[in-house]
Parts: C-alpha cells; sequence; structure tokens
C-alpha cells in the first residue's frame, strides 16, 4: 500500500482475522493487535481455552465488562471465527484511567492467542493503545458516520440517500487504488443501496496525483458524476503514463477527452485557485479522520483498506449496516 504521512498503524484495527494471511488488513479504526501473548497456545484444530478471569482482576467501575463486549463486537462481529475474553479492567494511578486487558483468538485455533492490553479514558468515548486514541463504546464509528455525511461531498455512484455511505479516499496516481477498484466496482453491484463517494487525497510522493485530482474536480464540475468515474477510469488505465509531466498531460487530456470534456476547458478550470483549494479540503477531511494511506474507505464511519479480500469487505459491510439497522 502506498504510505504518507504518519504509520499506518496509527488508524489499522485491532485486528487478528480468522486467517493469517489477512491479518493486519481488514479492519480499521480500531488499534492493531498487541504482540503479548496469552498464557496458553491452542491446539491446531480447537480453540484456546482462556484463563477464567479473576474477581481481583475487576477494581475499576467504568467501563463495565458489558460495555467492552459491546465495543469488540462492533468492531469484530463480522467475523465469526473470532472469540475473546474480557480478562481484567484495572484501575490505574490516575483517576477514572481504567487498563483493561482482553485475550483474543479464534475458534479453529490457527492463530496463536494474544494479550491485548488498553486504556480506557474517563469520558468514555474514547480508548488509548500506545501513542494513538481510538473511538470506544457500543457504536463507536457513530460520531465519524456523522461527520462523513456532513463532509464528504465528492463525486458519487449509487444511491442518493446517506443510510450506507461508502467513502473511498483515494490518490489517481497510487497503484493499489488502482487495484482496488475492482473491489469497488463490486460493491456497487452488491450493495445498490450505498452511496459511494470518491474523495481526493493525492499523496505528496506522487508528483502528477494533485494535477490528476485537480482536472478530476474540473471534470465532475462541468460533466456531473458520471464523466468523472469515466475520466478516473481512464486516468487507472492508463497511470503509467503519469510517471513524467508530458506523460501526464496526454493521460490526462485523453481521460477527459473519454469522459466527454473539452481538454482546454479542464485544463483552465485546474489552474483556478478555487480547483486547489477544493482538492486540499478533501485532503485535509482525510486527516481528519486519520487516513495514512490509500486506498481507505470509511464505510458508515468505520475505516477499512479498500483492497482487502474482496469477501472480508462484504462481511464488513453486511455487518455494518446490520449493526445500523439498515436492510440489504
Amino acid at each position: 500500500m502506498t504510505r504518507s504521512i504518519g504509520r499506518f498503524a496509527s488508524l489499522a484495527s485491532l485486528v487478528v482475522l480468522s486467517s493469517s494471511a489477512i491479518i493486519a488488513v481488514a479492519q480499521q479504526q480500531v488499534p492493531p493487535a498487541g504482540a503479548e501473548q496469552a498464557p496458553a497456545a491452542p491446539s491446531p484444530t480447537a480453540a484456546p481455552a482462556f484463563p477464567a478471569p479473576q474477581k481481583e482482576n475487576f477494581t475499576a467501575t467504568s467501563p463495565t465488562k458489558e460495555q467492552v463486549d459491546a465495543f469488540l463486537n462492533a468492531s469484530w462481529g463480522y467475523d465469526e471465527n473470532r472469540i475473546w475474553q474480557v480478562e481484567a479492567i484495572l484501575k490505574t494511578q490516575v483517576e477514572g484511567y481504567s487498563k483493561v486487558i482482553v485475550f483474543v483468538g479464534d475458534k479453529a485455533g490457527k492463530d496463536k492467542p494474544f494479550r491485548f492490553p488498553f486504556i480506557a479514558l474517563p469520558n468514555g468515548k474514547f480508548i488509548m493503545y500506545g501513542e494513538e486514541l481510538f473511538p470506544f463504546g457500543e457504536h463507536p464509528y457513530a460520531d465519524l458516520r456523522a461527520m462523513m455525511q456532513e463532509r464528504a461531498d465528492g463525486p458519487y455512484r449509487g444511491s442518493a440517500a446517506k443510510d450506507l455511505e461508502i467513502v473511498e479516499f483515494a490518490d489517481l496516481q497510487c497503484p493499489h487504488c488502482k487495484a482496488a477498484q475492482a473491489n469497488m466496482d463490486q460493491l456497487l453491484a452488491d450493495f445498490p443501496k450505498a452511496r459511494i463517494v470518491f474523495q481526493h487525497y493525492p499523496l505528496p510522493m506522487h508528483s502528477e496525483a494533485k494535477r490528476a485530482a485537480e482536472f478530476g474536480v474540473c471534470v465532475a464540475k462541468q460533466g456531473g458524476s458520471s464523466a468523472f468515474f469515466t475520466y478516473a477510469a481512464s486516468v487507472f488505465d492508463g497511470q503509467d503514463g503519469l510517471a513524467t509531466p508530458d506523460g501526464a498531460t496526454l493521460t490526462l487530456n485523453a481521460a477527459v477527452t473519454k469522459a466527454g470534456q473539452d481538454p482546454a476547458k479542464i485544463a483552465a478550470c485546474a489552474a483556478l485557485p478555487a480547483t486547489a483549494a477544493n482538492v486540499d479540503a478533501s485532503a485535509k477531511l482525510a486527516r481528519d479522520v486519520n487516513v495514512n494511506e490509500t486506498p481507505t474507505l470509511v464505510i458508515n464511519g468505520r475505516l477499512v483498506p479498500a483492497n482487502v479480500p474482496y469477501e472480508t469487505l462484504k462481511k464488513i459491510v453486511e455487518f455494518q449496516m446490520k449493526i445500523d439497522g439498515i436492510q440489504k
């Protein structure tokens, strides 16, 4: 995946998936799984036997075990193979801050169980893992969902309604964004109620990404969302042409033409300060929600890499719909 400023781990999931092949890539906005192991390792074909929780390890009144379980279910419930046990909720030296310890494993016993500790903050809305803060609660993605509904204003495919909103932060010069388009097309086919929004997030290491985004803003402005997605598909197809400024000009003009727009008019629009400001605002939205890599999706507030295996992505969308009360 293409990296931007910061560590992808700062918004990667608290994640141990049912298959080790997709560990650390399938769910976001919860911290990455810790490396500390639980005391007992499972046999190759049996679920782990977690140690029985001890009453003396529950000295804090907040959060409750039920609140921790609800949070983990919201984060991991899409994975029917994942199991966990809340082992401790302990007071710390600082009033209101609690240390929570969870043991995590999988039903098949394929992955070694591990011990996952985090700090719950007094307001009940965040936890701290390492140096990072992450939303906490029974509905940890609700606030970010509301923010995206208000601020994600890029071109979109699918439904005009925002009940199921999937926002894609992508860079038109990013090879992994190109590869993720197969997933995006399949999401559109499988979830007709979804509103799939494209937000520009050109990364500084891609020399022509911002110009490609500025052209895209103008194509959408002059030709609408349908023209934009035709343009974006053409840019992705000809992505190798963005390697040089001259090649980028040819590639972008060809994509504009394919989208039914006038390259001269689009280039003039792209040169306007307002167009650059539009791209900058989209990039700021990405930073505001801690998107550190492209391509990243925000699925009703839940951050997920766009190029995870499609079946995993589909499970996450279906689960998010379920907890948000959306009928497929």
